[in-house]
């Protein structure tokens, strides 16, 4: 799957988790750019994440996160 597909599905996910139609993320995005993304959200997105692309992150790959184009990253590497 390309990164652009998976930066579309994840966008779509921040959307509906922090209630942001708004929304617009790109890979150099972080959780300062959006007023929503707190630590509580934080995990829910990451589950939401997980559950749509089928694949599951472990601790220490979630806190090395800088920013979402990384989460993307890390989707493709696991679902390649």
């Amino acid at each position: 799957m390309e990164l652009n597909q998976i930066l579309e599905e994840t966008n779509q996910i921040f959307k509906h988790v922090l209630n942001n139609p708004n929304i617009c993320l790109t890979s150099t995005t972080t959780a300062s750019d959006i007023d929503e993304w707190d630590s509580l959200n934080n995990i829910r997105l990451i589950a939401d994440v997980e559950q749509h692309f089928n694949v599951k992150f472990k601790l220490r790959e979630i806190l090395k996160l800088k920013n979402v184009g990384e989460l993307c990253e890390g989707v493709q590497k696991k679902i390649a």
